[in-house]
């Protein structure tokens, strides 16, 4: 399963932008996709998950009602619409995808595969 990450950029806060992991290679196996994220001079955290039978949805205390996970099953892509972005919400935004045991979204270890990361940059 290969993982492509696009649509970072730089925006003012209270702005929204919309990013997209396109997924492509032997993708009937996927059962989750997650966003997580690296801030300069902090570790990884989990944004949000989904997943792809069921559509559950899974986020982060600080992204509720400001984020929105969705996925495209025939279209083998997962967008997270991120909306009244703030300043704290810059950082490398990376997918990932679940195609093993998948109990605890936000943890790294239940993904097995990962796309390259987009920036995200909000300003204040």
């Amino acid at each position: 399963v290969q993982l492509q990450a696009s649509g970072g950029g730089l925006v003012q806060a209270g702005g929204s932008l919309r990013l997209s992991c396109a997924a492509s290679g032997r993708t009937s196996g996927i059962y989750a996709t997650g966003w997580f994220r690296q801030a300069p001079g902090k570790e990884r955290e989990f944004v949000a998950a989904v997943r792809w039978h069921s559509g559950s949805t899974y986020y982060t205390d600080s992204v509720k009602g400001r984020f929105t996970i969705s996925r495209d099953n025939a279209k083998n892509t997962v967008a997270l619409q991120m909306n009244s972005l703030k300043p704290e919400d810059t950082a490398v935004y990376y997918c990932a995808a679940s195609v093993g045991v998948y109990r605890v979204p936000g943890i790294g270890a239940e993904y097995d595969y990962w796309g390259q990361g987009t920036q995200v940059t909000v300003s204040s």
